[in-house]
Order: C-alpha cells, then structure tokens, then sequence
C-alpha cells in the first residue's frame, strides 16, 4: 500500500525506466512512480557543469504537475538537483546517497568507478559529505570505453567493462559504481570486495519520502 502523492523519478537516459520499474515491482509492488527523461540536462551538465542546468532542472520539476518527492537518477546532476528543493517545494534526493552513506559504513577505502569523467567530482564530495568526521580514502578510476558502449546500445558489453574494472580493483574496503547504469554490474563482478550500486536502496530511500507504508524488501 502507497500513501501519498507517489514517486517522481528524473532520468537523463530512458533505460532507467524498466530498471526503476522492476525494481518497484519486485521489492515495492503497488508503488506509484512517474518518469521525466531529459537526456539535454547531461548533455549540458557535461559540457557546462552541473550548476548550469539549475534553472532548466527547476522548471522541469515544477512544470511536472503538483509538488511531490524527486528522486534524480543521474549522479552528475544530483546535487544540484537536491539544491532546487526549498525552491521546489518538495523533497530531492539523488539516489545515489543512500549507497554513499553504505559506503561509508562499509570501511574508508572507497573506490569509485564511473564511465563520466563529470561524475567523479560530485560522487566525491558526496562520500566526503556522507562521512563527516570519518577518514575515508577516495580512489577514482574511468573504465575506459564504458561510455561507448553505453551509447552504442550495447548494455551487455557495457556492464561486463564495468564488472571487469571491479574485478580489478585492490586494497579497498569497498567499490561504488557511480553510476545507476553500472548497476547490473553488481550480479556479473567476482571480486570479493563488496560492490555497491545506487537503484535499489536509493528507490526505497524515496518511496519513504513519499509516504509508502511496509517494509522495503530492497538492498545495496
């Protein structure tokens, strides 16, 4: 059962839209959800930086219908996502938190992985805000021609690129896919190094924020 005036979801690739709604079908059955893809807030995010795509990012969510709880998927524009909602009026939240504060309290050797050069810099100061007074060690590394794939349609090739790079990883406590994208990466990597990824615990993370009653069956 769903109290409240449902989830909204801003996507800035429409492949998150099954995997959302999967996810929503398997661990949070009856959950309403809405989608916004924007593909052009990445494009101008990437080229300009996160802070230039405020204005348009406001509008979009306001033009959306009545206020109600965001959850952004994308990691590049998720803090300025998460500024806008005092203007907003309604709560933001980039999914990936919920994964950075896991990360966190898993060990302070993190590695982060991500296909975008762009996301570094956020996914960074978000672990460093999730960690507050903790000592955390943030290493980074760009799986190279991950991003190709992604583009090309070839999610499969994609994934194992990702896989493949967590496979690699050494002397860390924990790996973060950066990326929502990365996430089926999670099932195919065979490091013994916990591997986290943003979807499932950053759905259940705004399905509370818009009132959904019961346990959450989701995880990291």
């Amino acid at each position: 059962m769903v109290t409240g005036p449902g989830l909204t979801l801003l996507h800035t690739s429409p492949v998150h839209v099954p995997v959302f709604d999967a996810l929503r079908d398997r661990n949070h059955p009856g959950a309403v959800l809405r989608h916004l893809v924007a593909p052009e807030l990445l494009d101008r995010a990437r080229a300009e930086g996160p802070q230039a795509v405020a204005p348009a990012l406001l509008r979009l969510l306001a033009e959306a219908g009545p206020p109600g709880p965001v959850l952004v998927t994308c990691s590049t524009i998720g803090a300025t996502a998460e500024s806008l909602a005092p203007e907003l009026g309604a709560p933001v939240l980039r999914v990936d938190r919920p994964m950075a504060a896991a990360a966190v309290r898993t060990g302070p050797g993190i590695v982060v992985l991500a296909a975008l050069e762009s996301t570094f810099a956020p996914t960074g100061e978000l672990l460093a805000e999730e960690a507050g007074d903790q000592p955390v060690s943030i290493r980074t590394h760009l799986v190279a021609g991950a991003w190709e794939r992604f583009e090309a349609g070839d999610g499969a090739g994609y994934l194992a690129r990702v896989a493949a790079a967590a496979d690699a990883v050494t002397g860390a406590d924990v790996i973060v896919l950066a990326q929502a994208s990365m996430a089926g990466a999670t099932e195919e990597a065979t490091t013994r190094i916990p591997v986290l990824s943003s979807p499932a615990p950053g759905l259940a993370a705004g399905l509370r924020l818009s009132g959904r009653t019961g346990p959450d069956r989701g995880k990291v």
